[in-house]
């Protein structure tokens, strides 16, 4: 997302923080459309809570944007340069990659081997996707 915003905007330390509310809105907006599809797509009679229920469900969506948000933001208010913020933003997103890998790992009773090997691999595949874009492209 942080790469794709800066190829095609500006990347002015205003236009950062603009785009840090705009993902917000826009994972907020997702959110809200795919809760209420899975409820629309239910058949039956529907529970009373049972549509905030299915909008809550999709916090995941929410909270995935959060570092990305985080991250314009940051350049926004000047904790790095707005001008290369991709860079932080990849090392960031590699480093929570592999950190969520191995704590989840931890939290099944992996050995820490197993726990290490499955952060790197988790790493990698958010390393596999950034080049396989970058061919595309």
């Amino acid at each position: 997302m942080v790469a794709a915003l800066t190829q095609y905007g500006h990347d002015s330390p205003a236009s950062r923080r603009y785009d840090a509310a705009w993902l917000l809105v826009t994972a907020f907006a997702s959110a809200l459309a795919h809760g209420y599809a899975h409820y629309i797509a239910e058949r039956g009679p529907h529970r009373r809570g049972q549509a905030l229920r299915a909008l809550a469900a999709e916090w995941p969506l929410v909270a995935a944007t959060l570092p990305t948000v985080v991250i314009l933001a940051g350049a926004g208010w000047g904790w790095w340069s707005a001008a290369g913020v991709e860079y932080p933003a990849f090392a960031f997103n590699i480093a929570l990659l592999f950190t969520l890998g191995l704590l989840s790992a931890r939290w099944a009773r992996r050995r820490w081997p197993v726990a290490l090997a499955t952060g790197a691999v988790d790493a990698l595949f958010g390393l596999i996707v950034v080049v396989a874009n970058a061919f595309i492209k």
